[in-house]
């Protein structure tokens, strides 16, 4: 089941959900619209390793926006600061985002009951496109979760997106025993 936008209000009141900023206008039946944050990120080096803490470059998207390419691994933020401290929510794409061939992430569209931060996005394009700070890209979902939870997300000690800022994120794989 998926939480309507009346239960995603009623959430946020009770403080299980929080979305900073909020406008009402972003919130749709059953989710609710993030946007591009103006930091994007790129790998420093062209193959990575998983065992190897790989560095990343910011920068920001200028005013004029920036142009995507294929065959270039780019991560992202979402503008929004989120908590969800009951529920599991899901990232997905925008439809006109996917119709402009933006995929938004790769694997993680999942996140977890506890998970407080903004969301790091792993973009990549079929073609080249130019997008802007601030355009949506994407809709939070959320599910409830049934039974108890025993350690949420944020209480985890080996949570390694826990508390992530307004600004991509890069893999913490290398953080892993194999």
């Amino acid at each position: 089941m998926i939480l309507s936008d009346k239960r995603i209000l009623e959430e946020m009141d009770k403080g299980t959900i929080k979305v900073q900023p909020f406008s009402r206008e972003c919130l749709g039946s059953n989710s609710y619209d993030v946007h591009l944050g103006k930091v994007l990120a790129t790998y420093s080096n062209h193959i990575l390793d998983a065992k190897k803490h790989n560095q990343i470059e910011y920068f920001e998207i200028p005013e004029e926006g920036f142009v995507l390419y294929p065959h270039i691994f780019y991560l992202g933020v979402t503008a929004e600061y989120t908590e969800t401290h009951a529920h599991v929510p899901f990232l997905e794409g925008k439809s006109s985002t996917g119709r402009l061939g933006i995929d938004i992430h790769a694997t993680a569209g999942k996140g977890d009951v506890g998970f407080c931060g903004n969301w790091t996005l792993e973009i990549s394009v079929k073609q080249p496109v130019r997008v802007y700070a601030g355009m949506p890209v994407g809709q939070l979902i959320y599910f409830p979760v049934e039974g108890d939870i025993e350690v949420k997300y944020n209480q985890k000690a080996n949570a390694k997106y826990s508390g992530q800022p307004n600004r991509p994120v890069e893999s913490m794989m290398w953080k892993n025993s194999f």
